[in-house]
């Protein structure tokens, strides 16, 4: 009788426990305080488990690898992982799970189930954990801090991934090149270059991506949709980088500088492209010819040449493109449009190349060297007319008398004398 009475005790001490427990769910008392900090919890476990994410203690290790956890039940979890036992099943769909808390999470993918409710905002999550991180973008709570500079985040996963900037360690290796990264995402998407995979489809045209993010970029071409807006002049973008390189033509910022010349620039892919000027290297070759290029959209408008084709159709005529930028140009001739203002006179321009052949007016610079002669010139086609003369180079043909020439501006003048005898003879 007495050890009947002894369990009978034990059995409704725990029961007061978890009635505890769920009362301070329903009343929010958090009894249990940090003693580094002013947080506090509604159980003394969750503390535990709290302190040793700040001091980054992890008592219990695996046995059949190096890696250390901060509680047990973790590493039960993780022991599992080397049976690739996955013993919990969906009953929906093929899906199976090493840990029965998995399977939960999964099944509310199906049933849209989310429990967990934020209240500060509408929003709700599937995941406890990620209703969690969402409150910091309410409190701004950043409670993981880098050893080795001053950043901050509100995740332990965002922290581990910065610190492999500062020791370079990059643990997703490529199984196909010596390639490695530092986030197992890069490495996802990597993969996806060895075997072409394109598991992002566009629902209004037949474009795939290798990247969601892509996708969803390239659907804002069909719905116009620019979210990024500049908040120093009326320019909207479809994407934030865009945005970022745009704010930098008002504040004049070019944090990128080449490092065999003194050239700076606004975005890396400029700095990458110039540094190929350096070297020569043009790793973009043409499958149609052997030309080759220092940048791939160079080379996809030169494959045009080849195709034919002109993706970028004027809406005002019938006229056509075989890329986005000469379509910018030409709607200016019919809006007038000229934004490219010259800041010692008057004049305007509708494309940028024109004001930085005016200004030269201004400046008296001429950066094209004839390297026959002295001469010297304000713009690469004057040279180019140029050197015809030193070579003998002919390539404007009078269709009326045998006469060449080496500009077509020659060639003008010289056919209106044409016109002129004709007009006398008419007479």
């Amino acid at each position: 009788m007495v050890y009947i009475y002894v369990a009978n005790v034990t059995r409704i001490s725990q029961i007061d426990v978890i009635l505890k427990k769920y009362l301070r769910t329903q009343t929010g008392e958090k009894p249990y305080q940090c003693t580094q900090c002013d947080k506090t919890f509604s159980n003394n476990y969750n503390l535990i488990y709290y302190v040793r994410s700040l001091t980054g203690w992890e008592p219990y290790q695996c046995n059949k690898c190096s890696k250390e956890f901060s509680h047990n039940s973790d590493l039960i979890k993780h022991q599992i992982t080397h049976t690739e036992e996955k013993p919990y099943q969906c009953d929906q769909c093929e899906s199976a799970f090493s840990a029965k808390c998995h399977l939960i999470i999964h099944q509310r993918t199906h049933t849209g189930e989310k429990p967990y409710q934020c209240n500060q905002c509408d929003k709700a999550f599937s995941q406890n954990g990620n209703l969690i991180l969402h409150q910091r973008t309410h409190t701004g709570e950043k409670p993981y801090q880098c050893d080795h500079c001053d950043k901050a985040f509100s995740h332990n996963g965002s922290l581990i991934l910065h610190q492999r900037t500062h020791t370079g360690v990059k643990p997703y290796q490529c199984n196909q090149c010596e390639k490695a990264f530092s986030q197992s995402g890069h490495l996802i998407l990597h993969k996806r270059t060895h075997s072409g995979e394109k598991p992002y489809q566009c629902n209004q045209c037949d474009k795939t991506f290798s990247q969601n993010g892509n996708l969803i970029k390239h659907k804002r071409t069909h719905t116009g949709v620019k979210p990024y807006q500049c908040n120093q002049c009326d320019k909207a973008f479809s994407i934030r980088s865009y945005l970022i390189k745009h704010q930098r033509t008002h504040t004049g910022e070019k944090p990128f500088q080449c490092n065999q010349c003194d050239k700076a620039f606004t975005s890396e892919t400029n700095l990458i492209c110039h540094q190929r000027t350096h070297t020569g290297v043009k790793p973009y070759q043409c499958s149609h010819c052997d030309k080759a290029f220092s940048m791939n959209g160079n080379l996809i408008r030169h494959k045009r040449t080849h195709t034919g084709e002109k993706l970028y159709q004027c809406k005002q005529c019938a006229k056509a493109f075989s890329h986005n930028g000469h379509l910018i140009l030409h709607q200016r001739t019919h809006t007038g449009e000229k934004p490219y203002q010259c800041n010692q006179c008057d004049k305007a321009f509708s494309n940028k190349g024109g004001l930085k052949l005016h200004l030269r007016t201004h400046t008296g610079e001429k950066p094209y060297q004839c390297n026959q002669c002295d001469k010297d010139f304000t713009c690469k086609r004057n040279l180019i007319q140029h050197q015809r003369i030193h070579i003998g180079e002919k390539l404007y043909q009078c269709r009326q008398c045998d006469k060449a020439f080496s500009c077509n501006s020659n060639l003008i003048k010289h056919q209106i004398r044409h016109t002129g005898r004709q007009g006398v003879e008419n007479q």
